[in-house]
């Protein structure tokens, strides 16, 4: 472990816990200007799935069981408050499913006992059964209202956690559903390129979301190639992984930051935008550890250095980060802005 962004992942998982625990786990309310809250009370259904994530990064990290704890109270706070595992958007089950293996994973002897594969086992069922559809190509709508939107969020989400699931459940058609969603990226959203665009049938038509190019899609299709290489050995998934990370970097990284996605969206800071980057590192991470050494690895090793030590560089002395990590946070800080940044700031110090 990098010792130095390990302090760094330390001091932003304090301040996630400082300046926003009563967003975390409602009760626990604090009264400050220096933080926006919206809607105190109202569920963010898929910021949590990554704020249990985030948490199970400190539990391996550290060692420390009170770290997994505390992951295992948000995720059963997450289904209180969604009264159960399901809601209509398919990313965000997705997304789900993900945690509840990523908890799974971290239960040791006690796995095998644990209530976390099933309820995986459950939200993929869910998803495969109302999700999946023929429009646009078989794979993932976005949300069960609009059946023809595809997007690059809910199938790169199903096939990292499709693939995930079956090579800890063993059933086959996880991973026929996983190869599916990865086969209709790549058919579907990949640009010649290598960037992956957001979507298609947003709007009711069958046109595609070419303007939106996002860095968490790229990282979610890095991931699920991961995966794949995973099960299958093939190293040309992990070429194309690596093709699609170096466009990403050149495309939304240049300096080394990744800047300019909020106004894409229309959002000031702190929406679900704050997010973005922090999932394309995680994910990006796992490609480098994936990958035997030699040039491409020391290059996308380099962007992950370059960028978390900025990001490390600009905390403040609470832990807080802001959406831009060329800079010191700004007096109004958001959840996914500093989710964002202690998943980065974890997934780069497991190398």
């Amino acid at each position: 472990m990098d010792e130095r962004q390990g302090r760094a992942a330390e001091l932003a998982q304090r301040g996630l816990s400082r300046s926003f625990r009563s967003r975390l786990l409602p009760g626990r309310l604090r009264n400050t200007s220096r933080f926006r809250w919206r809607q105190a009370f109202a569920l963010n259904y898929w910021w949590l799935a990554h704020a249990v994530e985030v948490r199970v990064d400190a539990f391996e990290r550290t060692g420390d069981p009170a770290r997994l704890a505390e992951a295992e109270r948000l995720y059963a706070q997450l289904k209180r408050r969604n009264h159960g595992l399901f809601n209509d958007y398919f990313d965000d089950m997705g997304w789900l499913c993900i945690a509840a293996l990523r908890l799974h994973d971290a239960g040791g002897p006690r796995a095998s006992a644990s209530p976390y594969l099933a309820d995986a086992v459950a939200l993929f069922t869910r998803i495969h059964d109302r999700g999946w559809n023929p429009l646009h190509g078989e794979s993932v709508s976005w949300r069960v209202q609009q059946p023809g939107y595809k997007n690059a969020p809910s199938n790169g989400a199903f096939a990292i956690a499709s693939l995930r699931l079956f090579a800890r459940a063993g059933d086959e058609r996880m991973r026929v559903a996983g190869e599916a969603a990865l086969d209709w990226l790549t058919e579907t959203l990949l640009s010649p390129g290598g960037l992956v665009v957001d979507g298609l049938g947003r709007t009711g038509g069958g046109e595609r979301d070419d303007a939106w190019v996002f860095s968490y899609n790229q990282g979610l299709y890095v991931g699920a190639l991961v995966e794949a290489h995973a099960l299958s050995g093939d190293d040309a998934l992990l070429a194309r992984a690596a093709r699609t990370a170096r466009a990403a970097i050149a495309a939304l990284a240049p300096g080394g930051v990744i800047r300019g996605e909020l106004a894409r969206l229309d959002e000031r800071g702190g929406g679900d935008a704050g997010l973005f980057k922090g999932i394309f590192v995680r994910y990006l991470a796992l490609l480098v550890g994936a990958l035997p050494p030699g040039t491409e690895r020391a290059e996308l090793l380099g962007f992950l250095r370059t960028t978390s030590g900025a990001l490390a560089g600009h905390l403040d002395a609470d832990g807080r980060a802001g959406d831009d990590w060329s800079a010191g946070p700004p007096p109004v800080t958001a959840l996914s802005t500093q989710l964002s940044a202690v998943m980065a700031l974890e997934a780069v110090a497991r190398l």
